[in-house]
């Protein structure tokens, strides 16, 4: 009998194994998601952790600017005015309540969006339907889903309002409608509704650009745009190096020497930024500066006193590789006695080495 237990475990065990691989898998092969959502009591909050907590995304709350409304005030009376404005002028951007400016900008490096919602007197929030106003454009030729969160009523009309704010996209599945009766059941019900959908699967093309200075090269996560689509496919042929000039004091800038598509917009650019300036000029980013900008990417793991040495913040002169693969031909090396000894890419040894790529035991490592 104890035999038949243990192995009545045993295959229990294997079962749940290979289905917790097979959802890792799933996760693993889908495009990179972003989780959009706007809570004003706090329960599609709860949804989001619950989402988040079975797959990977970023996150991206939406504020009203004005936060001291109390929409059920007065039987629902601000509300409804605000839906009612909407309604009556829904191509108007005044018609739609103000919000606090978003995180997120662009939103071409996202293959997938999850829109998380409350409903309001049957149809979508205010607040949410100004979001989609503003960006659902961005959204055209994504995968895009859909949580509803009411107390009882249906949902349909907040489908309805999706559609008309978000057009030109795959819409993955069914929206899933979660509701005060099933509230509490919220992360089975998210379980059983995300392998309905279809994910975009995962981008195959080139993500990663380097840049290196003076022997020193760090990688740079590209975002997917035209812009960097056809900067890949320039440095598929060669490299490319540009000679740039501190500007400012919170940039390194100059001339390409060719010509990129832009995508500009009102860019708060921050430290480690990549950024492509009046279609044929880059911008790498030590400081902060607000302009109309084309994002290309941004430099990965340097904090912003690293950014200055590395970027050489305030020289002039300064000549700047970029690659698809580290320029300086080192694939590997031949290791000594010294194991766990770092070297830089131009073969000098690193006694305390900081963020960015080194060869440790014969090869290449990144911190």
């Amino acid at each position: 009998m104890k035999n038949f237990a243990l192995i009545l475990m045993s295959l229990l065990m294997m079962c749940c194994t290979k289905d917790d691989k097979a959802k890792a898998a799933t996760v693993q092969e889908a495009g990179k998601t972003l989780v959009v959502y706007y809570s004003y009591t706090n329960n599609c909050h709860e949804i989001v952790t619950s989402l988040t907590s079975q797959i990977q995304a970023d996150v991206m709350r939406i504020e009203p600017a004005d936060k001291t409304q109390k929409y059920e005030a007065n039987n629902y009376a601000i509300g409804t005015a605000l839906l009612n404005a909407i309604k009556a002028n829904p191509n108007d951007a005044a018609s739609y309540p103000a919000i606090d400016p978003v995180s997120i900008t662009d939103l071409s490096q996202y293959e997938n969006i999850i829109i998380v919602t409350p409903l309001w007197w049957s149809q979508m929030a205010a607040i949410m339907q100004t979001y989609l106003f503003n960006y659902g454009a961005q959204m055209s030729g994504k995968h895009v889903a859909l949580i509803v969160s009411s107390y009882s009523s249906s949902i349909s009309d907040v489908v309805a309002d999706s559609k008309r704010l978000v057009k030109n996209v795959t819409w993955m599945g069914d929206a899933l409608w979660i509701n005060n009766s099933n509230h509490r059941n919220r992360a089975s019900l998210i379980e059983n509704w995300l392998p309905t959908l279809n994910f975009a699967e995962k981008q195959t093309t080139m993500d990663k650009m380097y840049i290196t200075i003076e022997g020193q090269t760090q990688t740079v996560t590209l975002v997917d745009n035209q812009a960097t689509k056809t900067l890949v496919e320039k440095l598929q042929q060669t490299p490319v190096t540009v000679t740039l000039n501190s500007s400012g004091g919170f940039e390194i800038w100059g001339t390409l020497g060719f010509s990129l598509p832009t995508n500009n917009e009102q860019i708060n650019a921050q430290p480690g930024d990549v950024i492509l300036y009046n279609g044929s000029n880059i911008c790498i980013f030590y400081g902060t500066n607000s302009w109309s900008y084309t994002r290309l990417g941004k430099i990965d793991g340097l904090s912003e006193n690293q950014l200055r040495t590395f970027l050489k913040a305030r020289e002039s002169n300064i000549s700047v590789t970029l690659s698809l693969n580290n320029t300086t031909g080192i694939s590997s090396v031949r290791s000594n006695t010294e194991s766990g000894v770092y070297y830089s890419l131009n073969g000098q040894r690193v006694e305390n080495p900081t963020h960015g790529i080194y060869i440790k035991n014969g090869k290449k490592v990144i911190l």
